[in-house]
């Protein structure tokens, strides 16, 4: 009886052993396995996006280029008030000076030449036609 008992147990542990190395023997051929499958399945959705996020990217680096754009833009018109300033009073001084010229060949004119009298209208012929009858005489 012993004998059977123990050839039991033997086998029982040879059994154990056996399936113990066939199941390390192909773990890794099954991780390997859901490895790729798990690849498989997730892939489009992370080409998906990456993708969408290039786009966003792109998008986002041309707003950031149009806001900096803009804020030069603003920045160089705050510093165009002085350039303005400067047109202002140019123009300020050109007036005054037309206006000093203006006075001057005024006053010269007046004293070389006497202002003349005012036109007299000249008397126009009656007309036979109307601008209202077509300019049929009648």
């Amino acid at each position: 009886m012993e004998d059977q008992e123990m050839q039991l147990k033997v086998k029982r542990v040879t059994d154990k052993f056996t399936e113990s190395m066939y199941v390390l023997a192909n773990e890794p051929s099954v991780a390997l396995y859901r490895l790729q499958e798990h690849v498989r399945r997730s892939l489009p959705e992370l080409v998906q996006h990456k993708t969408d996020m290039q786009s966003w990217e792109e998008q986002s680096q041309g707003a950031i280029y149009t806001v900096e754009y803009a804020c030069s833009a603003v920045k160089s018109m705050a510093n165009s008030s002085v350039y303005f300033k400067s047109i202002d009073g140019l123009l300020r001084q050109a007036i005054t000076m037309k206006e000093q010229i203006s006075n001057s060949q005024g006053r010269s004119l007046d004293d070389v030449i006497p202002s003349p009298s005012p036109p007299v209208p000249a008397p126009h012929p009656p007309s036979t036609s109307s601008p209202l009858d077509g300019g049929v005489q009648g």
